[in-house]
């Protein structure tokens, strides 16, 4: 995806804000980087990627012109968009000076009108108010909510456009944040091009719906919309508001069973004889919180198998019975559960569950195991997409065959890597900090007769010099850390350990990048040597039209 050669910015209605954007001499530039300094054990949640941006502190004119260069809050641009950040923002720079803009929604080649609504040294952020040209390889957005919901960002950029921009930024973080040369021939060969997702709709294996009492409309649209905007609401939240619920009546990123439930509870939940109100945020009332809708694969038939689960702030399971009678017609719904939250927070998870119909678990089909579900249980979201995952993860391991290898298998889950792999080695040892997902992996392991499958409740944040002591060491460690990667105190536990193999399994490309960067150049400033090298980095779209990425890095001992 092209950057544009040159961008546009100017002030509406007039371009006379422009000019005094321009410099009258050349100013030296500055790289702007919010991750490659950081500190090991810094937040990294809101990494960007490096862009170049004037710096003026070189400059001894302090008149008009030097503060030109950067727009006020407020102010009202024209704007093209180069370029897609990590996390799916828009990059769009000021002419000549480089300065960056970002903006949640604009798309490569679209020229459009935005409103800067955050200002920071390096950057601001834009808020897009109207397209002015459609952006490189439009493409018509199937959902009514695209536009709209926090969650399918890009369903109208075509999804080979998506893969490729998923790929850029893997890569633009490696070299920028890793600190990886992608002038090097051992970098270009462990650079591998993204796996597509074969499946772009229907994908998802699990829904999360919330209920709120008053539904959130979009500007435009509240003048032909003014009532609905006014009635309780069911379906997704808003982008950037924990307090606004966008009403959603059908998902294109789930199945057609799962649409089928969430049809049904819409039509009848917000009927005034069945005394049901959804929760607020605010006066801390009300009944509904969350609807969560999971589908698995029945292990006889290989036919969709429906969970439903409504969590409530009480424990009034009865007043569910109706809607329980009603979702029961569908054949797929075969478990419907209550989880009792009574707690203020927005979490799912509660201390009491209610099995209302049928079963309390579904089943999923993963690489040939069974994986047992329940309500609260950790599972890849999109299975299809993780038997891809999964294999590519094997491969990395490159098992001898005869059993011997032990794999310590790090921020485990319920288990679902080890086990794909437990039958070709001779032990898997798996940690993992939720004791819930611990319990499931150990049930999962005796579900398929896996006897060589160890699970171990423990904080990989907060080990000391005795972790796994106890333990062999391992020939191979799989790592699948959440957003913000590893702690330095885990980086530094396995450059002590140098296993063979190290398979680092990432949801961030940001962090991963950074990790990467440690356990093959060290930290230098801590006086920590590297030791291993990067043989393959292999992006993975898991989930189409949204700006997530996920990659399989495989590191060798040197």
């Amino acid at each position: 995806m092209a950057a544009m050669a040159t961008s546009s910015l100017r002030s509406i209605p007039s371009n006379t804000w422009l000019h005094k954007f321009r410099p009258r001499t050349s100013i030296p530039s500055r790289s702007f980087t919010t991750l490659a300094s950081l500190s090991p054990i810094e937040n990294t949640e809101n990494i960007q990627l490096n862009v170049t941006v004037p710096s003026t502190s070189n400059n001894n004119n302090n008149d008009k012109s030097n503060k030109s260069f950067f727009p006020k809050r407020g102010q009202t641009l024209e704007l093209v968009c180069e370029s897609l950040a990590f996390k799916g923002k828009g990059v769009c720079k000021v002419a000549d000076t480089g300065f960056v803009l970002m903006c949640d929604r604009a798309l490569p080649g679209e020229r459009f009108i935005g409103r800067v609504t955050r200002k920071k040294d390096n950057f601001a952020e834009v808020k897009k108010l109207k397209t002015i040209t459609p952006h490189f390889d439009y493409v018509e957005a199937p959902c009514e909510y695209a536009s709209h919901c926090g969650g399918c960002k890009t369903q109208n950029l075509s999804y080979e456009a998506q893969l490729k921009a998923k790929e850029q930024q893997v890569r633009d973080l490696v070299v920028h944040v890793g600190k990886f040369s992608d002038h090097e021939p051992e970098f270009a060969g462990a650079m591998k091009p993204i796996v597509p997702c074969d499946i772009q709709f229907h994908y998802r294996n699990k829904m999360e719906f919330s209920f709120g009492p008053k539904g959130w409309v979009p500007a435009e649209q509240l003048q032909e919309k003014s009532t609905e905007g006014c009635v309780y609401a069911l379906g997704l939240h808003a982008p950037g508001f924990f307090d606004k619920v966008l009403n959603v009546n059908k998902c294109l990123l789930q199945s057609d069973p799962a649409n089928e439930v969430l049809a049904i509870v819409q039509e009848c939940w917000r009927d005034p004889e069945l005394g049901l109100s959804p929760w607020n945020v605010y006066s801390h009332s009300g009944f509904l919180k969350h609807l969560m809708l999971r589908t698995g694969s029945n292990v006889e038939t290989g036919l969709p198998d429906l969970m439903v689960n409504f969590v409530t702030s009480s424990d009034n399971p009865e007043y569910l019975k109706p809607l329980v009678e009603k979702i029961a017609t569908i054949p797929e719904a075969v478990s419907i559960v209550n989880n009792v939250n009574t707690s203020i927070g927005n979490t799912s998870v509660g201390e009491k569950e209610y099995t209302l119909y049928g079963k309390s678990t579904i089943t999923e089909i993963l690489r040939g195991l069974t994986f047992q579900i329940s309500a609260n249980s950790f599972f890849q979201t999109n299975t299809q997409q993780a038997e891809i995952l999964y294999k590519l993860i094997e491969d990395c391991a490159f098992l001898k065959g005869d059993g011997s290898e032990i794999v310590l298998d790090l921020f485990c889950g319920t288990g679902t890597i080890g086990l794909t792999l437990a039958k070709r080695v001779k032990h898997v040892y798996g940690f993992e900090v939720v004791a819930q997902a611990v319990a499931d992996a150990r049930q999962n392991a005796t579900l398929n007769c896996i006897n060589n499958a160890t699970f171990i409740e423990g904080d990989l944040n907060k080990i000391d010099s005795t972790f796994a002591s106890n333990l062999p060491k391992p020939d191979i460690v799989i790592t699948d850390p959440n957003r913000p990667g590893m702690h330095i105190k885990l980086i530094k536990f396995l450059l002590k350990l140098r296993a063979s193999r190290i398979i680092y399994v990432s949801c961030n490309p940001a962090t991963c990048a950074r990790d990467l960067n440690y356990l093959c150049y060290g930290v230098p400033e801590q006086n920590i040597e590297g030791h291993y090298r990067l043989i393959s980095l292999q992006p993975v779209d898991m989930f189409p039209h949204t700006p997530h990425i996920e990659c399989v890095c495989l590191l060798e001992l040197r």
